[in-house]
């Protein structure tokens, strides 16, 4: 009854992939062995988690996890991240809650869609998911000659020490999934 196959849900008919077997397989012995964060983690479980490319020799786990348990998995993130990364060494881990687009209603209907299944309503949350612990203060759109654009986010310096190593990840995860060029900063101080 109390296996590592209780801490991934997925949809039905859909095996999980070896990455996702071995991460809950860590997130399990992380609840069994580890005393502090053993309640904690108890009943919290895993959607999907996938490895994505960042550079030439750095690669990533992207972890989604249910949008109801994102409070939770907030509470311990640090602590989680940090022993997930122990675990598979060389490799970034990062948490982002399971949010859904829905398409615009078609002319003539009825029905609304919320304002939380936009699809800029989605991106803004998976860059907020993105780089916690810390928080953004600010971001700004530069527009190139070329027409492309890039965005700007300027982080809180008070976490500068938790995220500094991970800018080059978030910004390769947030192209990955969003299809937009992203640049992670930290305003500069006034002294």
């Amino acid at each position: 009854m109390f296996t590592a196959s209780r801490k991934i849900q997925k949809e039905r008919g859909v095996d999980p992939t070896d990455l996702e077997e071995n991460l809950a397989q860590a997130i399990f012995e992380l609840e069994t062995n580890n005393k502090d964060m053993g309640n904690e983690l108890k009943d919290l479980f895993i959607n999907s988690a996938a490895q994505v490319d960042i550079s030439n020799n750095k690669k990533a786990i992207v972890v989604h996890v249910p949008y109801r348990l994102r409070k939770a998995f907030r509470k311990i993130h640090n602590r989680l991240v940090r022993e997930l990364e122990k675990k598979f060494s060389g490799k970034d881990v990062v948490f982002i809650a399971t949010r859904r687009i829905v398409r615009p209603p078609k002319k003539g209907s009825a029905a609304k869609r919320p304002r939380s299944r936009t699809l800029t309503s989605v991106h803004e949350n998976i860059l907020e998911d993105l780089v916690q612990p810390a928080e953004i203060v600010g971001k700004r759109c530069r527009y190139r000659l070329d027409g492309s654009k890039i965005l700007k986010v300027y982080l809180d310096p008070k976490a500068k020490n938790d995220t500094e190593y991970k800018l080059e990840t978030f910004s390769g995860v947030y192209r990955k999934l969003c299809g937009k060029d992203v640049v992670f900063e930290y305003p500069a101080t006034e002294a």
